[in-house]
């Protein structure tokens, strides 16, 4: 059975970022009841050696921006990473949902078998599609998602397993 490659790019892209609008809604509404700066949760962490919400949000829209244009060989649009505030990083990821919003199941048909190069851990690495998808992007994406879950929910906003999965 082929693996419907819209439904493992786009389509899962969309999904996970649409619950990170949500959750940043509630983050947002959870702030101004606490009284907590609009800047606040963006610059928090989970560790002091870890990077911010600001980072999680930007590179989970990086990574699906990214490896679509890389598997369909259009540009990637460039975003300036300056992100502050909830309100921002609500922004980024509607940003990111209208630029995955232009890609259709035609666009990435066929494509799983197609050689994507890249660069890891500073080597040149050719790859089909489909193992760059689900052995570098998938991983990448979801755990910057994930961490900005966490990062929200252990600084006090009211989310569960149910708003992380939509």
């Amino acid at each position: 059975m082929m693996i419907n490659f819209h439904a493992i790019t786009a389509a899962s892209f969309t999904r996970m970022l649409t619950n990170l609008v949500s959750i940043l809604e509630k983050a947002e509404a959870n702030a101004a009841e606490r009284k907590i700066g609009p800047e606040v949760l963006g610059a928090s962490r989970l560790a002091p050696d870890m990077l911010p919400l600001s980072f999680q949000i930007q590179s989970a829209t990086d990574r699906a921006k990214l490896a679509l244009a890389r598997i369909t060989g259009r540009d990637a649009p460039k975003w300036a990473d300056e992100e502050k505030t909830l309100e921002d990083l609500r922004g980024r990821l509607k940003k990111a949902l209208d630029y995955i919003a232009t890609y259709s199941e035609a666009d990435l048909a066929g494509l799983e078998d197609k050689q994507v190069a890249l660069k890891i851990g500073g080597q040149d690495v050719e790859m089909t599609a489909q193992d760059y998808i689900l052995q570098n992007v998938h991983p990448n994406f979801y755990f910057h998602v994930a961490t900005a879950y966490a990062i929200l929910r252990h600084n006090g906003v009211p989310v569960g397993k149910r708003d992380f999965v939509g």
